[in-house]
């Protein structure tokens, strides 16, 4: 298995992070969005001190990021998580990492629960959250069309070990 570093986002590493972004929409099991945002989109909507990449010999392999749920002072401690992993990379424990770096620090700011949708036939994905934490706390039928075809969503959750 080979080594991989986790590191903070930078804009530098944008292209690199945009191209795996695009390899897990060509697989249409990974979010509903068909196309990679611009820098600009994709920085205003992700809290700037929770996004982190996988370097393997410096080439990023992977990257994990938080957007926040709501503006509602009530959920300013509930986040939504993303986790692409280079198809290159895929098996080697990348996503865990990223992880298990984002838990680490989204708990050390307070944030109590970190969710995420993942299509049921995204079975790594789901497989990867639980091993971190995550649980299924519910399905959301038909809950958007992809290229044409209603797709379900299962809830993720984890809930910090931390709150009081």
């Amino acid at each position: 298995m080979s080594t991989h570093q986790v590191a903070d986002l930078r804009p530098d590493h944008w292209p690199e992070v945009a191209r795996i972004y695009a390899e897990g929409l060509a697989t249409r099991n990974a979010t509903f969005e068909t196309d990679v945002p611009s820098w600009e989109r994709w920085d205003s909507r992700h809290l700037n001190e929770h996004r982190f990449v996988a370097l393997r010999e410096g080439e990023v392999v992977g990257w994990v990021a938080v957007v926040p749920i709501s503006d509602r002072g009530v959920y300013s401690g509930v986040v939504e998580n993303s986790v692409y992993v280079a198809e290159s990379a895929r098996g080697q424990g990348v996503g865990r990492r990223l992880l298990e770096r984002l838990v680490a620090s989204t708990e050390a700011a307070g944030v109590w629960t970190i969710q995420t949708g993942i299509f049921p036939e995204n079975e790594a994905s789901i497989r990867l959250h639980e091993q971190v934490g995550y649980e299924i706390v519910g399905r959301r039928k038909r809950l958007g069309k992809l290229h044409g075809v209603w797709r379900d969503v299962l809830l993720l959750e984890r809930r910090s070990d931390v709150v009081e």
